[in-house]
Order: C-alpha cells, then structure tokens, then sequence
C-alpha cells in the first residue's frame, strides 16, 4: 500500500514480531510494535526476538496464570523491554477473553461496542498531496486528523490544513524532533486551534515539554516519554503535558494501560489511544482498548487496511461512513486470522512448549534463564 513518513524516517516495509499462545485448543494472538531500527524506542523487532525466544518465554509459557493482570508480573525477572512483554501479555489477554467466550472489551472494562476514528497523515512531498489526503480522510468519515510535522515541515503546513479546513479537529506530532532552542517557533502552534501538540522535544525531556505547556495553551500531548504510569506521574507532577497518547504496546500491555487510563481519570488529563502502524491483529487489540471510558476523543486508529494488502485477517477493520469503527463481537479480540496470510508473511518461527523448546522453520536456539 502507502509508505509512511514522519521526523523519524521513512517506513516502505514493515518487520515485527507477533506471538501466539495456546491453551486448550484455542490461540490468542499479540502484536509487537517494535520496529525494525531503534528510532522510535530502543527496542527494534531482533531485540524483541531475542528477550521473548532466550527469557520471556521460559517465564510465561507451561505455567499456571489464573488471569493476564498477573503475566507482567511473572516477567518482572527481565528488566525493561515493554514492547516484547506487551505481546506476550495481549496475546494472553486475547487467549483468556476466547476461554471464557467473551469479547476481549467486555473483560478490559471497555464501556460501548464502537469507537470513533483518527487518522494520523505522515509528511508528504508537497502540501497539494497534503491536502488531498486531509480531504479524502474527512470524505471517509474520520473525525480526527493528526498531522506529522518536523522542522521545515511545520506552521505553514498548519496554515494550510486550517485555512482549507477551518473545522475538522486537528492535531500535530513531532514524535521529538525539535529541541528547546525551537520553542518561540513551536509557540505559535496557538495560532491554528490544535486539539494538542504530541511529543515535540525528545522522550528525556519533560523539563523542557513543562517550559513550553506553561508558554502555550494547545495541549502538549507526550507519547514517547511515557513508558508507564511511573513516568506518568512524574509528567503530571511537573505539568509537562495535558494529554497523554496510550500505546499499549508502549507500556507493557492491558494491565499497565489500565493503571494509565485510571491515572488520566484521577488527575483530570486527556487520554488519546494511538497507532503504531499495526496490521488487523494489533488494530483489533488497539479497537477493543479503545472502548475505556476515558478514552471518548478520536485517537489515531484507523482502518487495518490502509497499509497492508493483504491484512493478516480475513475481514479488515474498517471506518463505517459515521466516521466510527464498530468493535469486533467475536470471542477475544473478534477477528479471523488468516493462516495462509500469515504464514506467507511470516520468515523466523520459534516455540515453546511447557517448559522445552521446539525448533521451528528458520528459528535460532539460544539457552534461557530461569524467572
């Protein structure tokens, strides 16, 4: 399909790791956000492949887990790594919801069977393609537009998108591009009646997001800082943002975004659920998220099929023409996946069973440890 751009680079191909647990005939399924290179986080697909394969696994797998809250702290032996346990932990949270026959957003404590849509549009090689690409987003009915900026990339952009669509809710994101010498530019964002500016320093910076919120009054939105409802805190308590974005796969999975839902609620902070270019596995996991209650606005989830074709699933997730996304009803996360699909896509496979590994087509074998 599209090739995506933001400050980070350019993505044509996407390599992740995807993990699926097995219990009494029934498989549930996580997604790793993980990319490639380490430009988003410090966790890249081969490092996930490693800590799940060598440590995570061993941890998790033939034990006796009564509920998924309880996965992270059967890791907690592995220091860091959110994104390897996250899959590990969503999968869990998938396989448990189809045991107990029930969809995925009944268990999470999700609150409505549908979730209005986001888009997140990526930098372009001209603002004409800029704008159509807003256009048609709005004619398919998203409620919400977040627009990728970077130096050189930025206010005139803004101008634009507002002058020609002085009404839809928009939004900009940085993903860190920017440093503290760029706050009297980063300033006039108050300019274009944005819902929020996400994450314009890099991840360390909270001093310097909290310089800048108390300059302007467009929310400041951070994503990459918060690698869990420890950080989160420590953001509200130094009013670095008033919005945070949600990435299950960020943070360590469900539970811990729960912990971070609930923190939003208690302090009064905006919470948006974002996308980490997932295919309909994860954008299923990221739907049934979304159903929290404090997780009403628009956040960046978007059709499954508008980067792969085709999608891991058999029935894409997709934008109704009321701009919203109706949940999968089906046990667990609600979607098909499709073996077929899957397996042609897929290059490394590797297992374990109850306590032994067993070698699979193109998969490497390394020793564990004990957790």
């Amino acid at each position: 399909m599209q090739a995506f751009e933001t400050s980070l680079g350019r993505v044509r191909d996407k390599t992740f790791v995807l993990v699926r647990l097995e219990s009494d005939g029934l498989a549930g399924y996580g997604e790793c956000i993980a990319p490639a290179a380490p430009f988003y986080g410090p966790e890249t697909a081969e490092t996930v492949w490693h800590v799940i394969t060598s440590f995570l696994a061993p941890c998790v797998v033939g034990g006796v887990v009564e509920h998924p809250r309880n996965l992270l702290s059967a890791m907690t032996a592995v220091r860091g790594h959110a994104m390897a346990k996250a899959a590990i932990e969503m999968a869990g949270w998938d396989l448990f919801a189809r045991l107990h026959q029930q969809p995925l957003w009944r268990l999470l404590g999700g609150t409505r069977s549908y979730i209005e849509a986001g888009m997140s549009i990526g930098v372009q090689s001209s603002l004409d393609l800029l704008l159509q690409e807003v256009g048609q987003a709005i004619e398919n009915g998203y409620r919400r537009i977040k627009l990728k900026i970077r130096p050189g990339w930025d206010l005139g952009v803004l101008e634009s998108v507002r002058a020609r669509y002085p009404s839809i809710a928009l939004a900009a994101d940085a993903n860190g591009a920017y440093t503290s010498a760029d706050a009297d530019r980063l300033a006039r964002v108050d300019d274009y009646g944005l819902e929020m500016l996400e994450q314009p320093f890099q991840a360390e910076q909270l001093i310097a997001h909290a310089r800048l919120q108390a300059r302007i009054v467009t929310p400041i939105c951070l994503d990459e800082s918060i690698h869990g409802s420890d950080v989160a805190e420590s953001a509200i308590q130094l009013k670095a943002c008033r919005a945070i974005n949600l990435k299950p796969g960020r943070i360590g999975g469900f539970t811990e975004s729960i912990r971070l839902h609930d923190l939003c609620v208690q302090h009064g902070l905006r919470l948006i659920h974002g996308g980490m270019l997932e295919t309909g596995i994860g954008r299923a996991h990221n739907v049934h998220l979304s159903t929290l209650s404090h997780l009403q606005s628009p956040g960046d989830i978007a059709g499954s099929a508008r980067y792969f074709a085709p999608d891991l699933i058999a029935v894409p997730i997709a934008v109704t023409s009321a701009g919203v996304i109706d949940v999968p009803d089906g046990h667990g996360i609600g979607v098909h996946v499709v073996e077929d699909r899957l397996d042609g896509a897929t290059v490394r496979k590797w297992a374990w069973q109850g306590g032994g590994r067993t070698r699979a087509r193109g998969s490497v074998e390394s020793g564990g440890a004990p957790c």
